[in-house]
Order: C-alpha cells, then sequence, then structure tokens
C-alpha cells in the first residue's frame, strides 16, 4: 500500500535527471506533484509517465514554489524532492515508521544526504549535513518574504517542532568541477541579493575571514580531508563561495547590479 505523503518536485528543463528522480518514489508514494517552471525540454512528457498533477507556474521565488506545490497536494505531508535527488529504501522506510508516530508535535523532518562531485562520493567536510525533507502542510510553511530569493526560512505553527531522520538522499549535487563552479555563481549572486533586500551590514574584513573559516571547517574540522583531492576541490570552491557573495554584494551597493526581476528569476548577467 503506497505511503500517504505527497512527494513534492520543482523542475526545469531537467529531461536527463527528472526519470532517475521519480523511479525511486514512483510506486511508493500516494502522490507525485510536479511543479514545472516552464520547461522547453521534455521535461513535462517525460514526469507524465508518473503523474497527471503536472502544473506551470513560472519561478518568481523558492518559497512561493515550494508552497504552491504543497497546496496542490492531496495528502498533508510533503515530501521535497529535487531533480538531481534520489530516496534510498532504508529513508523510505523511516518515513513510514515516522508518519505512523503518535506525536502529534513533530510536524517535519531533517534527513542527511550522500552528495556527489561528479562520481566522487563526499562523505566528509559537512556535505552530508541534515537537509529539510519531510512537513505537514497544515502546521510548515516556506516564507515567501521579498528577501527569500533563496533558501527561504520555515514557519512554524505555535507549538510545532522538527525531527531528525537516519535514512539519507542521494543527491547528485554537482556533475563535474565546471558544473560545481557554475552553481556557485549562480547561488552567490542570489544569496548577495538576499543580503541586500533584507538589510544585511558585511564588511570585507568579515568576508575574508568567513571565506577562511569556511575552507578551515569544510577540509579540516569536518574532515574534507579524507575525501582526496576532490574534497579539497569541494572546500576551495565552497570557500570562494563566501567571498563570491560579498563581491557581489558590493557591486549592488555600488553599481546596482544584479537587482531586477530577471536575475531573480533565472538568469545571471548584471543590469
Amino acid at each position: 500500500m503506497p505511503v500517504p505523503l505527497s512527494v513534492v518536485v520543482i523542475a526545469k528543463n531537467e529531461k536527463a535527471r527528472i526519470k532517475a528522480c521519480l523511479d525511486t518514489v514512483h510506486g511508493w508514494a500516494d502522490e507525485i506533484v510536479i511543479v514545472d517552471d516552464e520547461s522547453t525540454d521534455e521535461t513535462r512528457s517525460i514526469a507524465l509517465k508518473y503523474t497527471d498533477m503536472i502544473f506551470t507556474r513560472r519561478m518568481e521565488q523558492e518559497g512561493k514554489q515550494r508552497n504552491f506545490g504543497a497546496a496542490k497536494a492531496k495528502n498533508d505531508w510533503i515530501l521535497l524532492l529535487d531533480c538531481d535527488e534520489r530516496m534510498t529504501d532504508e529513508l523510505k522506510e523511516e518515513i513510514a515508521t515516522a508518519l505512523r508516530a503518535t506525536d502529534s508535535k513533530v510536524t517535519a523532518y531533517w534527513a542527511p544526504q550522500i552528495n556527489y562531485l561528479g562520481d566522487v562520493e563526499l562523505n566528509h567536510g559537512g556535505w552530508s549535513s541534515p537537509h529539510f525533507r519531510l512537513f505537514n502542510k497544515n502546521f510548515v510553511k516556506f516564507s515567501e518574504s521579498d528577501f527569500d530569493v533563496i533558501h527561504p526560512g520555515l514557519k512554524y505553527s505555535p507549538g510545532h517542532q522538527g525531527g531528525r531522520l537516519k535514512g539519507k538522499t542521494i543527491h547528485y549535487s554537482f556533475g563535474n568541477v565546471e558544473n560545481m563552479i557554475a552553481k556557485i555563481n549562480r547561488y552567490s549572486t542570489l544569496e548577495a541579493i538576499k543580503w541586500h533586500l533584507d538589510g544585511r551590514k558585511m564588511s570585507m574584513g568579515k568576508a575574508i575571514w568567513r571565506t577562511g573559516d569556511r575552507f578551515w571547517r569544510r577540509f579540516i574540522s569536518k574532515k574534507g580531508y579524507k575525501d582526496g583531492y576532490y574534497g579539497f576541490v569541494a572546500a576551495v570552491i565552497s570557500a570562494f563561495n563566501e567571498f563570491a557573495v560579498y563581491s557581489k554584494y558590493r557591486e549592488i551597493k555600488e553599481k546596482g547590479y544584479y537587482i531586477n526581476k530577471t536575475v531573480v528569476a533565472g538568469e545571471s548577467k548584471p543590469s
């Protein structure tokens, strides 16, 4: 019998990855909901083989997109899954058990990930930290604040809380080094916009400190060195993200770059 939850996937031009993603939940979950950000490839036609709950909606903001998907789902419990992620049998079994639990105060769950850089598994460096995965839409929603253009916050109803799962998802985070750099470029732009919109104060000295601290934590403190050369590469690029965010934040302040709806929605060219 399928587990009584809805898997919500947001996608855009994911023909290369969406099938493998949906294969890991098809037949296990009671419902699959796709929120398609106006894909121009075969994403929609592939998804139709798994579900007819497909909604086309231009991505304005991550929180709004995820809340929209949850609102369209028939079940209260929502499992978030991106196209570069895969469910493991261990996590599926644990989720099924958690949903049978009687603790009504726990209305959200985090689960760790197995992350990859190309075909290298990043077992250290903090890459497997718990990721927000499962929630009851009646009690938890994503923030839709203007500044939440990336990594939106969560809003809990009073008296409710989150819990931790041990089972993992598999996350094909970065196809190769070039892909990792490209993602860091995109994410750092959005993070800089977020800093600007929420009135964040940041100095060059603090940014330099954050850059060094990020490398230290990734490579030394959280033992990224155990992942060999690519553990080092991942730590360097992750650390550079901190300085890239600051540099773009400074360009926003001084030159007004990046602040327009086209950029926030999905382009990365300065104004």
